[in-house]
Protein backbone atom coordinates (compact mmCIF):
# COMPACT_ATOMS: atom_id res chain seq x y z
CA UNK A 1 0.00 0.00 0.00
CA UNK A 2 1.31 3.47 -0.89
CA UNK A 3 1.36 5.92 2.01
CA UNK A 4 1.11 9.68 1.65
CA UNK A 5 3.81 11.89 3.13
CA UNK A 6 3.14 15.63 3.03
CA UNK A 7 6.15 17.94 2.65
CA UNK A 8 6.28 21.67 3.29
CA UNK A 9 9.70 23.12 2.35
CA UNK A 10 11.26 25.78 4.59
CA UNK A 11 14.07 28.19 3.94
CA UNK A 12 17.02 27.93 6.28
CA UNK A 13 16.99 29.79 9.59
CA UNK A 14 13.32 30.69 9.98
CA UNK A 15 12.16 31.87 13.39
CA UNK A 16 10.16 29.55 15.65
CA UNK A 17 7.06 31.63 14.96
CA UNK A 18 7.47 31.23 11.20
CA UNK A 19 8.01 27.49 11.62
CA UNK A 20 4.85 27.29 13.74
CA UNK A 21 2.77 29.05 11.10
CA UNK A 22 4.12 26.67 8.46
CA UNK A 23 3.27 23.70 10.69
CA UNK A 24 -0.30 24.98 10.94
CA UNK A 25 -0.59 24.97 7.15
CA UNK A 26 0.87 21.48 6.95
CA UNK A 27 -1.44 20.19 9.67
CA UNK A 28 -4.49 21.35 7.76
CA UNK A 29 -3.29 20.26 4.32
CA UNK A 30 -2.31 16.78 5.49
CA UNK A 31 -5.62 16.05 7.21
CA UNK A 32 -3.89 15.46 10.53
CA UNK A 33 -7.03 16.42 12.45
CA UNK A 34 -8.74 13.29 11.11
CA UNK A 35 -6.98 11.47 13.95
CA UNK A 36 -8.75 13.66 16.53
CA UNK A 37 -12.39 13.53 17.59
CA UNK A 38 -14.23 15.69 20.09
CA UNK A 39 -13.45 14.87 23.72
CA UNK A 40 -10.49 12.68 22.76
CA UNK A 41 -7.56 12.66 25.15
CA UNK A 42 -4.82 13.58 22.67
CA UNK A 43 -1.23 12.83 23.65
CA UNK A 44 1.32 15.07 21.93
CA UNK A 45 4.65 13.23 22.12
CA UNK A 46 7.62 15.59 22.01
CA UNK A 47 11.21 15.91 23.21
CA UNK A 48 12.09 19.01 25.25
CA UNK A 49 15.87 18.61 24.88
CA UNK A 50 18.45 18.23 27.62
CA UNK A 51 19.67 21.17 29.69
CA UNK A 52 22.07 22.81 27.23
CA UNK A 53 20.35 21.61 24.07
CA UNK A 54 19.04 24.40 21.85
CA UNK A 55 18.08 22.54 18.67
CA UNK A 56 14.99 20.66 19.89
CA UNK A 57 11.56 21.45 18.44
CA UNK A 58 10.47 24.78 19.86
CA UNK A 59 7.39 25.37 22.08
CA UNK A 60 5.77 27.59 19.45
CA UNK A 61 5.29 24.56 17.16
CA UNK A 62 3.76 22.50 19.95
CA UNK A 63 1.42 25.36 20.85
CA UNK A 64 0.22 25.44 17.23
CA UNK A 65 -0.77 21.76 17.53
CA UNK A 66 -2.42 22.30 20.91
CA UNK A 67 -4.61 25.07 19.48
CA UNK A 68 -5.74 22.92 16.55
CA UNK A 69 -6.56 19.94 18.76
CA UNK A 70 -8.64 22.20 21.00
CA UNK A 71 -10.42 23.65 17.96
CA UNK A 72 -11.52 20.12 17.07
CA UNK A 73 -12.83 19.59 20.61
CA UNK A 74 -9.96 17.37 21.75
CA UNK A 75 -8.25 17.45 25.13
CA UNK A 76 -4.52 17.74 24.40
CA UNK A 77 -1.66 17.04 26.77
CA UNK A 78 2.10 16.99 26.24
CA UNK A 79 3.85 13.78 27.16
CA UNK A 80 7.24 12.14 27.51
CA UNK A 81 9.00 9.41 29.50
CA UNK A 82 11.96 9.42 31.86
CA UNK A 83 15.46 8.64 30.62
CA UNK A 84 17.73 5.81 31.66
CA UNK A 85 20.71 8.11 32.01
CA UNK A 86 21.36 10.82 34.56
CA UNK A 87 20.27 14.31 33.60
CA UNK A 88 17.41 16.77 33.79
CA UNK A 89 14.87 14.18 32.56
CA UNK A 90 15.62 11.14 34.71
CA UNK A 91 12.36 11.32 36.71
CA UNK A 92 9.01 13.07 36.46
CA UNK A 93 9.76 15.88 38.93
CA UNK A 94 13.02 16.94 37.28
CA UNK A 95 11.61 16.40 33.79
CA UNK A 96 8.55 18.58 34.30
CA UNK A 97 10.48 21.42 35.92
CA UNK A 98 13.00 21.27 33.10
CA UNK A 99 10.24 21.24 30.45
CA UNK A 100 8.80 24.40 31.97
CA UNK A 101 12.21 26.08 31.86
CA UNK A 102 12.44 25.22 28.18
CA UNK A 103 9.08 26.84 27.50
CA UNK A 104 6.71 23.85 27.61
CA UNK A 105 4.65 24.84 30.66
CA UNK A 106 0.84 24.87 30.55
CA UNK A 107 0.86 28.67 30.69
CA UNK A 108 3.20 28.75 27.70
CA UNK A 109 1.68 26.20 25.31
CA UNK A 110 -1.87 25.85 26.64
CA UNK A 111 -1.82 22.19 27.62
CA UNK A 112 -0.58 20.28 30.68
CA UNK A 113 2.52 18.08 30.60
CA UNK A 114 1.79 14.56 31.84
CA UNK A 115 4.56 12.01 32.20
CA UNK A 116 3.44 8.85 30.42
CA UNK A 117 5.47 6.47 32.59
CA UNK A 118 4.80 7.86 36.05
CA UNK A 119 7.15 9.23 38.68
CA UNK A 120 10.19 7.05 38.05
CA UNK A 121 9.56 5.40 34.69
CA UNK A 122 7.99 2.14 35.82
CA UNK A 123 4.31 2.87 35.19
CA UNK A 124 3.71 0.63 32.20
CA UNK A 125 1.37 -1.53 30.19
CA UNK A 126 2.37 -4.74 28.44
CA UNK A 127 1.25 -4.87 24.81
CA UNK A 128 1.16 -8.11 22.80
CA UNK A 129 2.76 -7.65 19.37
CA UNK A 130 3.91 -11.09 18.15
CA UNK A 131 7.18 -9.60 16.88
CA UNK A 132 10.33 -11.38 15.78
CA UNK A 133 12.27 -10.40 18.90
CA UNK A 134 9.45 -9.85 21.39
CA UNK A 135 6.02 -11.34 21.87
CA UNK A 136 5.09 -8.35 23.99
CA UNK A 137 6.58 -4.94 24.80
CA UNK A 138 6.33 -2.64 27.80
CA UNK A 139 4.83 0.75 26.87
CA UNK A 140 4.29 3.78 29.12
CA UNK A 141 0.79 3.38 30.53
CA UNK A 142 -0.70 6.80 29.82
CA UNK A 143 -0.05 6.32 26.11
CA UNK A 144 -2.43 3.38 26.21
CA UNK A 145 -5.03 5.53 28.02
CA UNK A 146 -4.90 8.29 25.39
CA UNK A 147 -7.46 8.16 22.58
CA UNK A 148 -5.22 9.75 19.94
CA UNK A 149 -1.52 10.38 19.48
CA UNK A 150 0.34 13.17 17.67
CA UNK A 151 4.06 12.47 17.46
CA UNK A 152 6.42 15.38 16.86
CA UNK A 153 9.94 14.16 16.06
CA UNK A 154 13.18 16.02 15.42
CA UNK A 155 15.34 13.90 13.09
CA UNK A 156 19.00 13.71 14.09
CA UNK A 157 21.83 11.24 13.86
CA UNK A 158 22.02 8.65 16.61
CA UNK A 159 25.13 7.12 18.11
CA UNK A 160 23.67 3.60 18.31
CA UNK A 161 21.00 3.57 15.58
CA UNK A 162 22.29 5.95 12.93
CA UNK A 163 18.97 7.81 12.79
CA UNK A 164 16.77 9.13 15.54
CA UNK A 165 13.43 10.16 14.08
CA UNK A 166 9.80 9.01 14.33
CA UNK A 167 10.42 5.32 15.02
CA UNK A 168 13.00 6.13 17.67
CA UNK A 169 10.71 8.76 19.21
CA UNK A 170 8.00 6.11 19.50
CA UNK A 171 10.08 3.07 20.39
CA UNK A 172 12.53 4.54 22.85
CA UNK A 173 10.49 7.58 23.77
CA UNK A 174 7.27 5.80 24.70
CA UNK A 175 8.71 2.69 26.31
CA UNK A 176 8.74 2.34 30.07
CA UNK A 177 12.07 2.01 31.86
CA UNK A 178 11.91 -1.76 31.49
CA UNK A 179 11.11 -1.38 27.79
CA UNK A 180 14.14 0.86 27.32
CA UNK A 181 16.35 -1.62 29.15
CA UNK A 182 15.12 -4.44 26.92
CA UNK A 183 16.00 -2.47 23.79
CA UNK A 184 19.52 -1.86 25.07
CA UNK A 185 20.06 -5.41 26.31
CA UNK A 186 22.62 -6.26 23.61
CA UNK A 187 24.54 -3.00 23.90
CA UNK A 188 27.37 -4.10 26.19
CA UNK A 189 30.43 -1.87 25.79
CA UNK A 190 34.00 -2.20 26.98
CA UNK A 191 36.79 0.27 27.65
CA UNK A 192 40.02 0.10 25.64
CA UNK A 193 42.77 0.61 28.21
CA UNK A 194 45.26 2.13 25.76
CA UNK A 195 42.88 4.97 24.93
CA UNK A 196 41.33 5.66 28.35
CA UNK A 197 42.68 8.80 30.07
CA UNK A 198 40.68 8.09 33.22
CA UNK A 199 38.96 11.46 33.10
CA UNK A 200 36.12 9.79 35.08
CA UNK A 201 33.37 11.45 33.07
CA UNK A 202 31.84 8.08 32.17
CA UNK A 203 31.90 7.10 35.85
CA UNK A 204 29.99 10.21 36.84
CA UNK A 205 27.45 9.81 34.00
CA UNK A 206 26.71 6.08 34.27
CA UNK A 207 23.11 5.66 35.53
CA UNK A 208 23.84 2.24 37.10
CA UNK A 209 27.23 3.01 38.70
CA UNK A 210 28.54 0.16 36.56
CA UNK A 211 31.91 1.82 35.81
CA UNK A 212 34.73 1.63 38.32
CA UNK A 213 38.47 2.28 38.43
CA UNK A 214 40.71 -0.68 37.63
CA UNK A 215 44.43 -0.35 37.06
CA UNK A 216 44.18 3.40 36.71
CA UNK A 217 41.58 3.14 33.93
CA UNK A 218 37.80 3.03 33.69
CA UNK A 219 36.34 -0.48 33.75
CA UNK A 220 32.76 -1.49 32.92
CA UNK A 221 31.20 -4.18 35.10
CA UNK A 222 29.13 -6.11 32.56
CA UNK A 223 26.93 -7.66 35.23
CA UNK A 224 25.67 -4.18 36.15
CA UNK A 225 25.72 -2.58 32.68
CA UNK A 226 22.32 -1.83 31.14
CA UNK A 227 23.70 -0.99 27.70
CA UNK A 228 22.34 2.56 27.57
CA UNK A 229 25.35 3.83 25.61
CA UNK A 230 25.96 6.90 27.76
CA UNK A 231 29.63 6.00 28.29
CA UNK A 232 30.12 6.02 24.53
CA UNK A 233 28.30 9.31 24.21
CA UNK A 234 30.35 11.18 26.81
CA UNK A 235 33.83 9.73 26.14
CA UNK A 236 36.02 12.33 24.41
CA UNK A 237 38.87 9.92 23.69
CA UNK A 238 37.10 7.14 21.74
CA UNK A 239 37.96 4.70 24.49
CA UNK A 240 34.60 2.88 24.53
CA UNK A 241 33.86 0.26 21.88
CA UNK A 242 30.89 -1.85 20.83
CA UNK A 243 30.40 -4.68 18.40
CA UNK A 244 28.23 -2.47 16.22
CA UNK A 245 27.44 -5.15 13.66
CA UNK A 246 25.41 -7.22 16.09
CA UNK A 247 24.34 -4.72 18.69
CA UNK A 248 23.05 -1.82 16.62
CA UNK A 249 20.96 -4.15 14.47
CA UNK A 250 19.33 -5.78 17.49
CA UNK A 251 18.64 -2.44 19.13
CA UNK A 252 17.07 -0.99 15.97
CA UNK A 253 14.77 -3.99 15.49
CA UNK A 254 13.80 -4.01 19.16
CA UNK A 255 13.15 -0.27 18.98
CA UNK A 256 10.85 -0.78 15.98
CA UNK A 257 8.90 -3.46 17.83
CA UNK A 258 8.44 -1.23 20.86
CA UNK A 259 7.33 1.57 18.52
CA UNK A 260 4.73 -0.75 17.03
CA UNK A 261 3.47 -1.62 20.50
CA UNK A 262 2.91 2.07 21.24
CA UNK A 263 0.61 2.59 18.23
CA UNK A 264 -0.91 -0.75 17.22
CA UNK A 265 -4.04 -0.33 19.33
CA UNK A 266 -4.80 3.13 17.85
CA UNK A 267 -5.53 2.49 14.14
CA UNK A 268 -6.44 5.74 12.42
CA UNK A 269 -5.81 7.71 15.62
CA UNK A 270 -2.09 8.50 15.21
CA UNK A 271 -0.41 11.16 13.11
CA UNK A 272 3.29 11.90 12.75
CA UNK A 273 5.29 15.08 12.12
CA UNK A 274 9.05 15.23 11.45
CA UNK A 275 10.69 18.63 11.81
CA UNK A 276 13.71 18.75 9.47
CA UNK A 277 15.19 21.84 11.07
CA UNK A 278 18.39 22.26 13.13
CA UNK A 279 19.38 18.65 12.42
CA UNK A 280 22.47 17.59 14.36
CA UNK A 281 24.86 14.64 14.51
CA UNK A 282 23.56 13.53 17.89
CA UNK A 283 20.11 13.49 19.43
CA UNK A 284 18.58 16.14 21.67
CA UNK A 285 19.39 14.00 24.71
CA UNK A 286 22.93 15.40 24.64
CA UNK A 287 23.59 18.03 27.30
CA UNK A 288 25.31 20.36 24.85
CA UNK A 289 24.68 23.00 22.23
CA UNK A 290 25.31 21.22 18.93
CA UNK A 291 25.92 22.83 15.54
CA UNK A 292 23.49 21.79 12.84
CA UNK A 293 24.94 19.48 10.22
CA UNK A 294 22.98 20.67 7.20
CA UNK A 295 20.73 23.62 6.31
CA UNK A 296 17.06 23.36 7.25
CA UNK A 297 14.83 21.51 4.79
CA UNK A 298 11.21 21.61 5.93
CA UNK A 299 8.37 19.76 7.64
CA UNK A 300 6.93 16.30 6.96
CA UNK A 301 3.56 14.90 8.05
CA UNK A 302 2.01 11.47 7.55
CA UNK A 303 -0.30 8.91 9.06
CA UNK A 304 2.46 6.32 8.42
CA UNK A 305 5.52 6.26 10.73
CA UNK A 306 7.53 4.03 8.40
CA UNK A 307 6.95 6.19 5.35
CA UNK A 308 7.78 9.44 7.16
CA UNK A 309 11.17 8.14 8.34
CA UNK A 310 11.96 6.72 4.89
CA UNK A 311 11.05 10.09 3.39
CA UNK A 312 13.33 11.80 5.92
CA UNK A 313 16.29 9.76 4.70
CA UNK A 314 15.35 10.20 1.06
CA UNK A 315 14.90 13.97 1.27
CA UNK A 316 18.14 14.59 3.17
CA UNK A 317 19.96 12.47 0.56
CA UNK A 318 18.29 14.32 -2.30
CA UNK A 319 19.22 17.73 -0.91
CA UNK A 320 22.67 16.98 0.50
CA UNK A 321 23.94 13.92 -1.36
CA UNK A 322 23.90 11.66 1.69
CA UNK A 323 21.19 10.75 4.16
CA UNK A 324 21.17 12.35 7.59
CA UNK A 325 22.20 8.97 9.02
CA UNK A 326 25.12 8.61 6.60
CA UNK A 327 26.33 12.12 7.38
CA UNK A 328 26.10 11.43 11.13
CA UNK A 329 27.10 7.80 11.64
CA UNK A 330 28.00 6.06 8.39
CA UNK A 331 28.97 2.85 10.24
CA UNK A 332 25.28 2.15 10.95
CA UNK A 333 22.59 1.03 8.53
CA UNK A 334 19.64 3.12 9.70
CA UNK A 335 17.34 1.32 7.28
CA UNK A 336 17.34 -1.67 9.66
CA UNK A 337 14.81 0.00 11.96
CA UNK A 338 12.64 1.27 9.09
CA UNK A 339 12.60 -1.98 7.12
CA UNK A 340 11.87 -3.99 10.26
CA UNK A 341 8.98 -1.69 11.16
CA UNK A 342 7.46 -2.36 7.75
CA UNK A 343 8.08 -6.10 8.10
CA UNK A 344 6.12 -6.35 11.35
CA UNK A 345 3.17 -4.40 9.90
CA UNK A 346 3.74 -0.90 11.22
CA UNK A 347 3.64 0.90 7.88
CA UNK A 348 4.90 1.08 4.31
CA UNK A 349 8.23 1.91 2.68
CA UNK A 350 6.32 2.88 -0.45
CA UNK A 351 5.03 6.43 -0.33
CA UNK A 352 3.87 9.37 -2.40
CA UNK A 353 5.41 12.71 -1.51
CA UNK A 354 2.82 15.51 -1.62
CA UNK A 355 4.30 18.99 -1.58
CA UNK A 356 2.42 21.68 0.35
CA UNK A 357 2.97 25.37 -0.35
Amino acid sequence: MTAKVYFLPLTDGLSAGEQARALGRLYEASGADSAVDGKDFVAIKLHVGEKKNTTHVKPELIKALVERVKAKGGLPFLTETSTLYKGERENAVKHLLHAHRHGFGVDQVGAPFIMADGLTGNTEYEVSINGELHQSVKVAREIMSADALLVVSHPTGHVAAGLGACIKNLGMGLASRMGKLRQHSAMLPEVMEDKCRYCQKCIRWCPQDAIIEKGGRAYIQTEKCIGCGECLAVCRFDAVKYDWGAESGFMQRSMAEHAYGAVKEKPGKCFYINVLVDMTKDCDCFNSCQPKLIPDIGLLASGDPVAIDKATLDITARVHGKTLAEISYARHDAMIQIAHAEKIGMGSLTYELVQVE
